[in-house]
């Protein structure tokens, strides 16, 4: 079983809303102008997508495990 952190840096983060609209799995919530909130972090498959649609590199995702 993985385990999968999830970190998003407010100092770099514009609040675009990529990561919120790419999550597959909707871990993460919060509209364009608002700072993304980590909701459902037991949903989280460790996909990157949110890490990679970031244009900012303020997010930072961990997994863990097999």
């Amino acid at each position: 079983m993985s385990s999968v952190s999830i970190k998003i840096n407010p100092d770099l983060c514009k609040k675009c809303g990529l990561c919120v609209h790419f999550c597959p799995q909707k871990v993460l919530t919060g509209a364009p102008g608002e700072l993304p909130k980590v909701q459902a972090l037991h949903k989280c498959a460790g996909c990157l997508a949110c890490f990679d649609r970031c244009p900012d590199f303020a997010i930072e995702v961990e997994v863990q495990g097999s």
